[in-house]
């Protein structure tokens, strides 16, 4: 069975940075495709990076050059370093590999 845990959300400053991580178990992340998702308020949830099996990378428009995806293989998690964060990036992200989801960890830009 796989278990996904998101840690790392929080409130942050407009500018600020976080970093999210996910840790999981009953599969191994380094040879599957992890992703980050978000979901804000009213709205559907879309994707926000991607890390293949290679490490190649994607992002969406509105957080490249802001956001890094990255995996700790020993520690089978993934992480989400986010900087320069606006308003607009406050949502609920949530941790997906293969079928499985993680809880969601909360991240609010605000003043």
């Amino acid at each position: 069975q796989v278990q996904l845990v998101e840690s790392g959300g929080g409130l942050v400053q407009p500018g600020g940075s976080l970093r999210l991580s996910c840790a999981a178990s009953g599969i191994i992340l380094s040879a599957n495709t992890p992703g980050w998702y978000r979901q804000a308020p009213g709205k559907e949830r879309e994707m926000v990076a991607l890390l293949n099996s290679v490490g190649s990378a994607w992002y969406a428009d509105s957080v490249k050059g802001r956001f890094t995806i990255s995996r700790d293989s020993a520690k089978n998690t993934v992480q989400l370093q986010m900087n320069s964060l606006k308003p607009e990036d406050t949502a609920v992200y949530y941790c997906k590999v293969a079928t499985a989801w993680g809880q969601g960890t909360q991240v609010t830009v605000s003043s």
